[in-house]
Parts: structure tokens; sequence; C-alpha cells
């Protein structure tokens, strides 16, 4: 029993946590992000779409500070199709973004849903 304990609080340590933004760590006229979500190996956005929204549509950066990751996002290109906007889900595996499963995390992009 104690060693399932441990292992289920060594699976809560190494899983990413969403900080709240500090003043100054937020860009408002980057793309505004309906949702982020941290999971155990990716981080989840959502942004509007019209339909024709990919992952390969968006760069990111990350800068290092006070003790946790600054993760920027943005457009690479405007979509181009005339759907109805809606919401699409891109998902960035944490290696991808050089981040480390532990790592605290800021999003630098607006957020509609902050991170709880």
């Amino acid at each position: 029993m104690l060693a399932g304990a441990a292992l289920s609080l060594t699976g809560c340590a190494t899983t990413p946590r969403l900080l709240t933004a500090a003043p100054g760590e937020t860009w408002p006229e980057l793309e505004p992000l309906l949702a982020v979500e941290a999971g155990t190996e990716t981080l989840k956005i959502r942004v509007t779409s019209k339909g024709c929204a990919a992952k390969a549509d968006f760069v990111f950066r990350v800068d290092r500070q006070a003790g946790h990751a600054v993760v920027a996002f943005a457009r690479r290109r405007l979509e181009t199709c005339r759907g109805p906007a809606s919401a699409a889900d891109l998902v960035f595996r944490y290696e991808e973004l050089g981040l480390t499963r532990g790592e605290r995390i800021v999003i630098a992009n607006p957020v509609a849903s902050p991170p709880s």
C-alpha cells in the first residue's frame, strides 16, 4: 500500500503545473486561446478556427524566468478557409516545446478559460 501511495505522489510531482501569469508575462497582442490544458505528456491549446487550423500553422517560443517556463503561441499563417467559427484543439508534446514534465508553465497568450 505504501508503494502505491509513493507512486501516485511521484506522478503528481512530474505533472507540469500551469501557473497564473504575473504582470508583464502576458502579451495581449498574441493569439487569444480559448483554453489550455496540461497533461502528463502534452500541452493542449484550443484556438478559434474556421475549420482548417492546424498545428503547423502555429509557432511557439519558450522563455525561462523566475523558476518557470513562459510559453507563447502565434499563428504562422492566417486561415484561408471560410467555414463557420468553431474551435480546434492543438496538441504539443513537452519534448517538442523544449519543456520537462515537472516544469512550471505560464502561458503568455490571453486565455479565455484561465488554467485551473
